[in-house]
């Protein structure tokens, strides 16, 4: 099954081809961990949208879930109510004294506890769908 993807251009095929090309790109350990972070995002989610936003991946459902940063020493996950979600399993390592985002910094040779990282993403779903304003019926 094919990802839903769409860009700010609204071409949907595009976002999901621009994360193939970042992954393929990187060819390195960070791009084996974006693929894997994408691969667990789809997985809890069936439901997620694929964007290309800021020059990153970024994965919506009601709201954007999370981002798939790439830098150097790092691939940052940044959840975008991260502060919001309990995250039981404490996968957040990064960005934690804001308010509102919340991150987790993998670095080469890090391990991400794949089933915690689906429960986050559906928790963070959940908290989207739960917090996106429903429309009034007239």
């Amino acid at each position: 099954m094919t990802p839903k993807a769409r860009d700010p251009a609204g071409d949907a095929a595009n976002a999901s081809a621009l994360i193939d090309a970042r992954i393929r790109e990187l060819a390195d350990w960070r791009g084996e961990t974006l693929a894997l972070a994408r691969k667990l995002v789809h997985e809890a989610d069936p439901g997620i949208v694929e964007e290309w936003k800021w020059q990153i991946p970024v994965w919506s459902h009601d709201g954007i879930v999370c981002t798939g940063e790439t830098y150097r020493e790092v691939v940052k996950l940044t959840f975008a109510k991260g502060a919001l979600l309990s995250d039981p399993d404490h996968l957040f390592n990064a960005s934690l004294t804001g308010n509102v985002r919340r991150a987790i910094d993998i670095r080469a040779g890090d391990k991400l506890d794949a089933a915690a990282f689906r429960r986050l993403i559906r928790e963070a779903v959940a908290f989207n769908r739960d917090n996106t304003p429903r429309r009034r019926r007239s």
